[in-house]
């Protein structure tokens, strides 16, 4: 036996919907029932977020969380890149690119105002943020990284600086004075 399906002549292959005859036409089976191209886009075509219209099947029907896009239409809301088949972010019903997204909504370093790339490190204190190279202290200019400082006026300044520059010293050895000490015990 042959797994080939033989049509009676005598038998009719028409749309599930409309009744037209399938033979000699274009048509699409939809839960192993054929359609009529018109009748399968008006009953199972898709309407384009941004233009409005029907996908028809002419057409590349992208899709992402139960919305869809003709693909000349799946495009980034800000530099009209074409996103089919790359990366991409939404926010508020519209498409990015990842960098348009970064540029637009990305938090930015209260130093340099540039944005925070993936992976990059951050600081924060006193509700700022800033790249580890542009937390600094206002003495030295250097990092500060994980190491430890003294907050001062509207800046830090490391330990070195501040040792330096504002701590009390002994005025017998110039050692910095430990706190409420006014001279070292010689």
């Amino acid at each position: 036996m042959s797994d080939e399906v033989i049509v009676n002549a005598n038998e009719q292959f028409n749309c599930s919907n409309c009744n037209l005859s399938l033979i000699g036409q274009k048509y699409i089976l939809n839960d192993e029932k054929p359609y009529c191209v018109a009748c399968y886009e008006s009953k199972f075509s898709h309407t384009c977020e941004l233009c409005k219209e029907k996908i028809t099947c002419d057409s590349k029907d992208l899709s992402f969380k139960d919305k869809h896009w003709h693909e000349r239409c799946f495009f980034c809301s800000v530099c009209q890149a074409s996103l089919a088949d790359k990366p991409f972010a939404t926010k508020d019903n519209d498409l990015y690119c990842p960098e348009c997204y970064d540029e637009k909504f990305s938090p930015r370093c209260d130093g340099c105002k540039k944005i925070f790339r993936a992976g990059s490190r951050k600081y924060e204190y006193k509700g700022s943020t800033w790249h580890e190279e542009c937390f600094t202290c206002i003495e030295c200019k250097q990092p500060i990284g994980a190491k430890s400082f003294v907050p001062k006026d509207d800046g830090v300044v490391c330990v070195p600086c501040y040792e330096e520059k504002y701590s009390q010293k002994c005025c017998k050895c110039n050692k910095v004075s430990e706190i409420n000490l006014l001279s070292c015990s010689t």
